[in-house]
This record gives structure tokens, C-alpha cells and sequence, in this order.
């Protein structure tokens, strides 16, 4: 069995950039060479499980080392700086707005999991008894706002100005709110804090789990969008490089199947 290294956020970023530049090169001819390690950043379970059957699955060449971080911006900031080689975190629509906002060059090159999304309440227990002037907890970054006010304009219960692509709403594009929502927008890995406290939470699977729920067992909205597919992502200039392309067969390899298999709330995107 391959062994899998982990590790904190150790490597220099020139460390980092030598690694990945001569991952990019494919040159090494010499059979005896140590595995090239490729540092590949996962905030939580089961982003973190599938990268560890990654690890299991690839080519010989290479090896990667886990790099567990405790927020989506550290992940893509850490790769945009050329810190670790990859990250697998994230939806490529979650990925532009990082890109827009930092003037990153991150590029997403092979979904890996579908999952779904849900609102859940720690009062209620159908959505129709929402009461007026209900909390609503959503994300604070663009993509995962829009999905939110989506999802709600979906089930009607408010409507977003229909000059706007939904996916990019904000609260101020809400046309029509009845119930006369309040919406509190807070980061994805806060919105589990703001479940004690808003009558209505957006939050992903992998976040909610620790509070024992499921989209399927508890989500009083759910939604499963393969755009929002989560993604293995690299830097633009490591887009067609030998180490991506191995990146890319471990990811969508059957021991990343299985992990996804395995696991109520994610399908497979490959």
C-alpha cells in the first residue's frame, strides 16, 4: 500500500514552486528516482477522505502529501502563492470569484464529486412554517450567495429581480419578500454557529455533518447542481503538466470512487 503523507502548511513557497515547475518538466529518465510529492490542500471530510484515496491511487512517479487547511480562502490563497501544488476544496464558480477578487490564476481541471445542499432549521420542520421576519443564515461569497437566494427564489419563497442571473444575487437583488426575511451572510465554515441562532441555514453537507444532519434526512430545501461539482484545481501554468495529468488519473480513480460511493451525501462527477 502506498503510504500517504500529511503535513501542515511547512513548505516554503520556493520550495513549492520547485516542486511543481519540475513536476511540469517530465524529464527524469531515472528509474531510481524518489516519487516527486505533490502538496494538495482539503479543508474537511470528505474533501480530505478523497484526497487520501487519491494519494493511494497515483502513478509511482509522484506521491502527494495532504495539506489540511481550515478555510476555502487559505486553500486557494496558499495555491494561488505557489505554496502547495493543488487544492480539491472547491466549485469552480466558488474558484472565479476568488480569481476576480486576487487576481488569481487558479483553474479547475477535473470535477470529482457532486453534492447536495440543503437549508436546515434547528426550529422548524417544514419549510412552509417559516414565519415572517425569519433569520436566514446564507455563505458571504458570491457564488454560494446566488446558489442560496436561488434555492429560495425556487421554492417561491422570495423572487430575485429577473434582470439579474440568479447565480450571481445578492440580498439587494431580492425583488419581492413577503415574509420580510432578514438574511445574515456569514463564511460557509461559520454558518454551523449561526445554526443555534437564524430560523433558516444554508450550509454544505461536509460542514453540516458535525452537527449529526443530513441533506437527505434533514435538509428542509435541497438542491444538487452539477455545475457546482467540486473540482481538483491547480494553477493555470500547471494546467497541462505530466503531475496534473497524474493528479487527474488518481483523482477519478475506483479508490476515489469508492470514498465517494461510500458516502450518503456525494455522487460521482467523472
Amino acid at each position: 500500500m502506498r503510504s500517504i503523507r500529511r503535513g501542515a502548511l511547512a513548505a516554503t513557497a520556493g520550495t513549492a514552486l520547485l516542486l511543481s515547475g519540475c513536476a511540469s518538466s517530465g524529464t527524469d529518465d531515472d528509474a531510481s528516482a524518489e516519487p516527486m510529492t505533490l502538496q494538495v490542500a482539503a479543508v474537511t471530510s470528505p474533501m480530505t477522505d478523497v484526497v487520501e484515496a487519491a494519494a493511494e491511487a497515483i502513478d509511482g512517479d509522484y506521491e502527494i502529501e495532504l495539506v489540511e487547511i481550515s478555510d476555502y480562502v487559505t486553500a486557494n490563497t496558499i495555491l494561488n502563492d505557489g505554496d502547495v501544488y493543488a487544492n480539491f476544496s472547491q466549485h469552480v464558480p466558488y474558484m472565479e470569484s476568488f480569481n476576480e477578487a486576487n487576481d488569481g490564476t487558479l483553474v479547475g481541471v477535473q470535477p470529482v464529486y457532486n453534492f447536495v445542499i440543503a437549508f436546515y432549521s434547528k426550529t422548524l420542520t417544514d419549510i412552509d412554517d417559516l414565519p415572517d421576519g425569519a433569520t436566514v443564515a446564507i455563505p458571504d461569497d458570491p457564488s454560494n450567495t446566488g446558489r442560496a437566494l436561488k434555492l429560495l427564489a425556487d421554492e417561491g419563497i422570495i423572487a430575485i429581480d429577473p434582470a439579474i442571473d440568479p447565480f450571481t444575487a445578492t440580498p439587494d437583488d431580492i425583488a419581492e419578500n413577503p415574509k420580510d426575511l432578514e438574511f445574515l451572510q456569514v463564511a460557509i465554515t461559520q454558518l454551523n454557529t449561526a445554526y443555534d441562532e437564524a430560523d433558516l441555514v444554508f450550509q454544505w453537507p461536509s460542514h453540516i455533518a458535525a452537527l449529526g444532519l443530513t441533506p437527505q434526512d434533514d435538509g428542509l430545501i435541497t438542491e444538487l447542481d452539477d455545475r457546482f461539482a467540486l473540482d481538483l484545481v491547480v494553477r493555470e501554468e500547471d494546467e497541462d503538466s505530466d503531475a496534473t495529468e497524474a493528479l487527474k488519473a488518481a483523482f477519478t480513480s475506483d479508490e476515489v470512487r469508492d470514498v465517494i460511493e461510500s458516502n450518503g451525501t456525494i455522487t460521482v462527477a467523472f
